[in-house]
């Protein structure tokens, strides 16, 4: 998952993190980052030939982001849950597209959509020595 540089720049780094935690998912890796062109183009490598591709390189690197890595049963379906619709007019009230987003180009998250993906971007963003699995006594209460 990814906080953007609208999330930074509108000082909600901490409201956005803090849905994941009350939810239950367990963070095992968080760093913020700018992110240069050439990491920009691999992240977004499968929407090269779209035309909205420029304008994600170019939002994802105008500032720095806040790239994480959360665990948890279902992650990827809980985490888009809570991040919402990626268009800002089919985002419900309560998700964090919902509550802090107005334009898709500026989308403030991104949260990967599958298992492969999530793993592909990973490696993109944090070596081995930057993640951290630890015993998380809370599971037995979620």
């Amino acid at each position: 998952m990814m906080l953007k540089p609208g999330v930074l720049n509108r000082r909600h780094v901490g409201e956005v993190i803090s849905r994941f935690e009350k939810k239950g998912l367990k963070l095992l890796g968080l760093k913020m980052m700018r992110i240069d062109m050439e990491l920009a183009k691999k992240h977004y490598d499968v929407h090269a030939d779209k035309p909205f591709f420029a304008d994600l390189v170019d939002f994802i690197t105008s500032a720095p982001v806040v790239a994480m890595v959360w665990a948890g049963d279902d992650c990827i379906k809980i985490a888009r849950k809570i991040i919402g619709a990626t268009s800002p007019v089919d985002a419900a009230p309560g998700t964090i597209r919902g509550d802090f987003c107005m334009h898709t180009n500026k989308n403030i998250v991104h949260a990967s959509d599958s298992d492969e993906n999530a793993e592909r971007e990973i490696k993109l963003f944090f070596d081995d020595e930057e993640l951290f699995d630890w015993d998380d006594p809370l599971t037995q209460w979620i």
